[in-house]
């Protein structure tokens, strides 16, 4: 996949009206500061596109980003912040959701979990969402250049043992090296291919 165009083309916020688009989508979703915004933006061969934020719990909004006119990358809110208000924290989830039960061109879903630590009760809740909503996650093991090299495949395992995640492709992933990028965009340009 080679990147020309990168728009940010629709925002919604929990009243808003989720968009009835005519592209593909893959979503984005993982727990708040599991660098979310640091993969989009390695993935659009940009800077800063996607804000990465000192504090975690920023993207509380749903974002469309138009790929080429192509396909758009959907970055769902991050879900698990503990600073934010219990209603607020429901309505993100709620919202979240609503997307992935209404959209009607949702190809795939990216869940990112941090290489570093055993999936969470969040992280749980998020991946059993997605497969309840018929969709096979890609989950995403990001700050890969955060553990020693040899302790990866006993990470990966952890992750797969705690998410019951028997036959899911999972990509470990670094932001810094932009290692497991190529694979994602194969991904991808196969959705692509397929919704031709």
């Amino acid at each position: 996949m080679v990147i020309k165009n990168v728009n940010l083309e629709i925002v919604c916020g929990v009243t808003s009206k989720l968009p009835l688009t005519q592209l593909p989508e893959v979503a984005f979703a993982g727990k708040s500061n599991v660098g979310k915004s640091s993969l989009i933006n390695a993935l659009m061969n940009r800077k800063s596109y996607a804000r990465i934020s000192q504090q975690p719990g920023k993207t509380q909004t749903i974002n469309f980003y138009n790929i080429n006119g192509e396909i758009y990358f959907v970055d769902l809110p991050g879900y698990g912040y503990a600073k934010a208000s219990k209603s607020e924290v429901e309505k993100w989830g709620r919202m979240i959701e609503k997307y992935l039960h209404t959209s009607k061109q949702l190809k795939c879903v990216f869940l990112l979990i941090d290489i570093r630590h055993e999936p969470g009760a969040n992280d749980k809740l998020m991946y059993d969402w997605v497969t309840a909503n018929g969709f096979t996650p890609v989950i995403i093991a990001t700050k890969l250049d955060k553990i020693k090299r040899s302790q990866k495949d006993k990470q990966i395992k952890l992750i797969r043992t705690a998410l019951s995640a028997k036959d899911v492709t999972i990509i470990p992933f670094s932001a810094e090296s932009k290692q497991g990028r190529e694979e994602i965009y194969e991904i991808i340009d196969k959705i692509l291919e397929d919704t031709v």
